[in-house]
């Protein structure tokens, strides 16, 4: 009050005056603090958005084994059987080698309990008419040198014939000439001596005897006539028995071979059914072991897919599922196909795994609780479902919980830079990609290199 009146105010009227206008006008003391909180609030706000923050990609997946030997895999059998026994009880520990279920016959073919000593029996008796084949080519071929002989004596022979009969034709010829000199010598004395005789020279009887002469060398002509075409004719026939040899040779050589390429066929024919049964022998006793279905390495039979005596199973069926023993464990990680480029091999990552309470900070993988060190071991060069790319993360710094499962949940996170909060803030209101890094140096193992800005 600026008290410039005289009059006085009583005091009981001052004091309800003031209690009022101070209820009025003063500030409550909630007020007070309520502004101290938010302003201190402001204050630690300012200074988290200057606080570095990892950037991060994030990903589902699933446990696995970092070996494809390792991760579980069906028991098939390879023929179709009938179950009559089983050796193993699901959860129970086999080695390599362990029986697991006993097969029988499904197939006639294979009933026979003797069908290996049946298909001996077969072998050797294909291998006796093999033999027997082999003796019969062999014996032919023989045939066959010898007959290829005799044609080269007998051709030489009839050569030989043939050259005989045209010496003797031309002989003979020679001989015809002869006589032919002789019988016109004869006739020629003939002609004289009748020419004599008229002029009294020569008596009748030597006309008589020179008459006689002609004759004789007459008859001796057509002799010698009839002995070149008796010759001619024989030179005919050697030559026609020539013709014949070459002939009768030839077929016999022919049919001898043909008789060969035969026998040549057959054995071919034998060892190919001999290749078939020593075939069917082996694969008999492949089958007859195949009965026994076996473990093919340590491990937990984890589930039975057949179940019961009797119930059959075709080719390739499974039977049983089995977990080898201590596998080398990897995360299964799923990524978007934008994040790919920004993770390379040897990236740090962050791993919560189901059944293990954790609390993460994504950003502050320091103050996170609960969740286990990776490193990006393989990245896939394709999309594997919904476009996204699998990642396969293995441990890191220290060991994983040895309780974990194949296949049990995991959630993820592949470490980035490092940049202050308002940047990353920014970054995901606008929607912006993370920062690309260089591919870490070897032996480094923190989330923390260089940054290339995308």
């Amino acid at each position: 009050m600026l008290n410039l009146s005289k009059n006085v105010v009583p005091e009981s009227v001052k004091e309800s005056g003031n209690s009022y206008v101070q209820e009025l006008v003063s500030t409550p003391k909630s007020t007070h603090v309520l502004k101290r909180w938010l302003l201190g609030f402001f204050i630690i706000f300012i200074i988290v958005l200057f606080l570095p923050w990892q950037q991060n990609i994030n990903g589902k997946g699933t446990l696995t084994a970092l070996s494809p030997s390792e991760r579980p895999q069906s028991i098939q059998n390879v023929i179709a059987g009938r179950i009559e026994k089983w050796n193993i009880a699901e959860g129970q520990l086999v080695k390599k080698g362990d029986t697991l279920v006993l097969l029988s016959e499904l197939k006639d073919e294979y009933f026979d309990p003797q069908l290996p000593l049946r298909l001996g029996e077969q072998l050797q008796a294909k291998k006796e008419a093999l033999n027997s084949y082999e003796a019969k080519a062999d014996a032919l071929q023989k045939q066959i040198d010898a007959l290829s002989q005799n044609w080269q004596l007998s051709l030489e022979k009839a050569r030989n014939k043939v050259k005989q009969n045209r010496a003797k034709v031309n002989a003979d010829s020679a001989d015809i000439q002869a006589e032919k000199l002789q019988v016109k010598i004869a006739q020629d004395r003939l002609d004289r001596g009748l020419t004599q005789e008229k002029q009294g020279i020569l008596s009748l009887n030597d006309i008589e005897t020179r008459r006689l002469k002609v004759q004789e060398t007459q008859n001796k002509l057509n002799s010698v006539q009839n002995k070149l075409a008796i010759s001619k004719q024989e030179l005919i026939n050697s030559q026609i028995e020539l013709n014949a040899i070459n002939a009768e040779y030839a077929e016999k050589i022919a049919k001898a071979r043909s008789d060969r390429s035969s026998a040549l066929a057959a054995i071919s024919d034998g060892q190919s059914e001999i290749s078939k049964i020593v075939n069917k022998q082996a694969n008999v006793d492949i089958r007859r072991n195949m009965y026994v279905v076996r473990a093919p390495q340590e491990g937990y039979v984890v589930k039975a897919l057949k179940a019961g005596i009797g119930e059959t199973l075709k080719e390739t069926e499974s039977i049983c599922t089995l977990q080898p023993i201590n596998p080398h464990l990897a995360v299964e990680l799923y990524v978007n196909a934008m994040d790919v480029p920004l993770i390379q091999q040897g990236r740090i990552a962050r791993l919560e795994f189901e059944g293990w309470p954790a609390i993460q900070f994504s950003g502050w993988p320091s103050v996170s609780v609960g969740t286990f060190a990776g490193k990006v071991k393989v990245i896939d060069m394709i999309d594997s479902k919904n476009g996204q790319y699998r990642l396969l993360v293995t441990p890191d710094s220290g060991n994983w919980p040895k309780q974990l499962r194949v296949g049990s949940g995991v959630y993820g996170w592949i470490m980035l830079d490092d940049v202050p909060v308002w940047y990353e803030i920014w970054r995901q209101l606008n929607a912006f990609p993370p920062s690309l890094k260089d591919v870490p140096k070897e032996g480094e193992k923190t989330g923390k290199e260089s940054t290339v800005k995308k």
